[in-house]
């Protein structure tokens, strides 16, 4: 477990809801809460969440788990920064969640789009930061948490700098982080950054498999490596990097739509890397980012790839 500043707790391990079917989703979370998960990662742009509302009102409903057990996460999508547009977002994500509050509400990038438009072609498309200004989009998050309607804040897909930034302006500083993190992408000094300014950090895309921007699969979990320390403790190089992820206390949110991974997953939390694992693996770093946002770059986008990463 994670705290935060009020001692909530969030788990270090929860479940990740992108990139599956809505058959698979609801099946997926499901079957997570019956295997004990407690932690479940959304997000609108997903547009999943009606389907996850629904097994969490099955679940509750069957007594297999109560809201007060479950920490959920979900986060802002990019056509909704403009101040007047995030509370009604929330609200929605509510309303398919079938939540009257969130634990967790992330601004899902640093990135403005018109209202309505969910993935950019052309650039007329955007907002420009100025007309769209992350220090806006974050104080209505604020109103929203101050209202009761979340429970916590934070970002996503934030840089060092855009996170000093936003410090310099916040009223309530953020929370939470989620970056992608996996033994091929350890980003040690935002990690690092985050820890200094009690910014917990979650880990998305932990076993560096993913589809986004063209890339299909990183075989991270071929790596001989994470093969050698999985043969060590008798677990699997997936378990490996899970556990190497929660022995950096950044939160893990593995997806799987299969139930004996959603198991195995789960074992992870009784994986002990020594420090000899943890030195080994993190020689394994290699800058590489699956996740590159080169969606936001399109010609004439007032995004560019040294405005997301730096």
């Amino acid at each position: 477990m994670i705290r935060f500043s009020n001692g909530d707790a969030m788990p270090l391990l929860g479940l990740g809801t992108w990139r599956t079917t809505r058959e698979e989703t609801y099946s997926s979370v499901f079957e997570a809460l019956k295997i004990g998960y407690r932690h479940v990662d959304c997000a609108f742009i997903y547009g999943n969440e009606d389907v996850i509302g629904q097994a969490f009102s099955d679940a509750f409903a069957q007594k297999i788990v109560r809201r007060e057990e479950l920490f959920v996460t979900s986060k802002l999508w990019n056509d909704a920064h403009e101040k007047a547009d995030v509370r009604p977002a929330l609200q929605e994500t509510l309303r398919n969640l079938r939540l009257d509050y969130l634990d967790l509400y992330l601004i899902h990038w640093p990135v403005a789009l018109k209202r309505g438009i969910r993935f950019p072609s052309q650039a007329d498309e955007f907002l420009t930061p100025r007309q769209a200004p992350l220090a806006e989009t974050w104080a209505a998050l604020e109103s929203c948490r101050q209202e009761g309607l979340c429970r916590h804040i934070g970002v996503s897909n934030f840089t060092q700098d855009k996170l000093a930034a936003l410090l310099q302006t916040a009223g309530q500083k953020p929370e939470m982080n989620q970056v992608e993190l996996h033994p091929y992408l350890q980003q040690p000094e935002l990690v690092e950054f985050c820890r200094k300014n009690g910014i917990h950090v979650t880990a998305y895309a932990p076993l560096g498999a993913g589809m986004a921007d063209g890339v299909d699969r990183v075989a991270v979990l071929k790596n001989p490596t994470l093969l050698e320390v999985a043969q060590k403790h008798g677990c699997t190089a997936a378990q490996v990097a899970l556990a190497w992820g929660m022995a950096r206390q950044t939160v893990v949110i593995p997806k799987s739509a299969k139930a004996s991974r959603l198991a195995e997953n789960f074992a992870a939390q009784g994986v002990t890397l020594d420090e000899s694992d943890m030195e080994r693996i993190a020689a394994l770093s290699c800058n590489l980012r699956i996740t590159t946002g080169a969606l936001w770059t399109v010609e004439g986008s007032p995004y560019t790839m040294s405005y997301l990463w730096g």
